[in-house]
């Protein structure tokens, strides 16, 4: 009997196909990269030098961190970033196990990508310093702290996946709420604190004021273990070490998001996304304005895993709209380019935009960046610099260097 030739002999081999490119979480990762690198806009800087221009204000705003409780368009990079490393964990996973690889291989490499990406994000934090700064709260390090955790729970089945975020979510919650709270009289100048600044909480929302909580706590006990210029008191922006925890939280809603669009692939589980970001959103908004957890991204808050995660979606939802449905995908390709090289990205705009400057400093002066007036001059130094950033990564996009860990 004849063997159709188009179904393989029982028993035979045959090559499994990594799963395509999701060009859609390409290009949101391309929009992440773009707002950050787009720092060197200097949005602030235009709007303080035209003030009462509203248009003005409102760049300025979504390119800089609100002071606490909040969020601006700035404070979405850095949970857009770790949501779409959970967005692409099953793709990985899938990618290398059709190329054999194996749970043990995969979790070693998975330890070993973790550690690279902390030790780069200390790396990159010491570029200014004298000496190692030992400092965790890096977008890059909080992701690496995080990411075997997220790779096991890859492997698990949904409903695990699920109750793993609860069970973080509200653990965490409860730890920081259990913690005391400082008592009358204290002095929140020595932790970096104006005595009348505006955004400080009483009551029980106190828990989750500025360098007075849980993870100020350990951070004085866990930065000073290791060698520092000076003793470690407190982080003049707030952040912390410990919010790699939540920071998980954001990786697991990404991993879920990225679980459903494999399964319905080539279709968008538009339903089950946007579902996700409305319960997310409501949630969030929920403890906050009840008391029970703010809203604050500078502290990663359960409220604010939440919030963050009901924007990502909407995010992942618009993209996948715009791209897999309605089938514009030309208009993209700038953020291709950023986004299918993430990390590239991220060095070009930590570590070279000084030298960019110092060079247009040098070769150009500013009188051409001048040619609308002082006042916009730095926006369009910044936008040459921008400018400059992407072309380098589109040499690198033509010659197929991509900088993977």
């Amino acid at each position: 009997m004849p063997t159709n030739p188009a179904q393989p002999l029982a028993g035979a081999k045959t090559a499994v196909q990594p799963p395509p490119r999701n060009i859609a979480v390409d290009a949101y990762r391309g929009f992440v990269m773009l707002l950050m690198m787009g720092e060197v806009l200097r949005f602030g800087t235009l709007s303080q030098n035209f003030p009462g221009n509203w248009f003005f204000s409102v760049l300025a705003f979504n390119q800089d961190h609100v002071p606490w409780a909040g969020c601006s368009l700035h404070d979405m990079i850095q949970p857009s970033f770790s949501f779409l490393v959970g967005v692409a964990l099953p793709y990985s996973i899938a990618s290398r196990m059709a190329k054999g690889g194996t749970m043990g291989k995969l979790f070693l490499h998975a330890l070993w990508r973790s550690f690279l990406l902390a030790a780069l994000g200390i790396f990159l934090r010491s570029q200014s310093g004298p000496v190692t700064n030992f400092t965790f709260e890096d977008t890059l390090t909080q992701i690496g702290l995080g990411y075997p955790f997220l790779f096991l729970l890859g492997f698990a089945k949904p409903k695990w996946q699920w109750s793993g975020l609860g069970v973080l979510l509200f653990g965490y919650w409860l730890a920081w709420a259990l913690y005391p709270v400082p008592g009358p009289g204290f002095n929140y100048e020595a932790v970096g604190v104006p005595a009348n600044w505006p955004h400080l909480y009483t009551g029980f929302l106190a828990h989750w004021n500025k360098n007075t909580n849980l993870g100020q706590a350990f951070d004085v006990w866990f930065l000073n273990l290791f060698p520092r210029v000076k003793p470690f008191l407190y982080n003049g922006g707030g952040y912390l070490t410990l919010s790699f925890i939540p920071t998980l939280g954001t990786m697991i809603l990404g991993l879920c998001a990225g679980r459903w669009l494999r399964a319905a692939a080539p279709r968008i589980p538009f339903k089950r996304l946007l579902i996700a970001a409305a319960i997310c959103l409501a949630a969030g908004l929920l403890l906050h304005f009840s008391g029970i957890c703010p809203v604050v991204k500078r502290i990663w808050t359960p409220a604010w895993t939440l919030f963050s995660g009901g924007v990502c979606f909407l995010f992942l939802s618009a993209f996948s709209f715009v791209i897999d449905v309605k089938g514009y995908r030309k208009w993209a390709f700038p953020l291709l380019v950023i986004g299918m090289n993430s990390i590239a990205a991220y060095l070009t705009a930590d570590m070279v935009g000084s030298y960019i400057h110092r060079s247009f400093q040098i070769h150009i002066g500013m009188n051409i960046f001048r040619v609308l007036g002082d006042g916009f001059a730095p926006t369009l130094q910044g936008a040459a610099i921008l400018l400059t950033y992407w072309l380098i990564l589109f040499w690198m996009y033509r010659r197929k260097l991509f900088l993977k860990i």
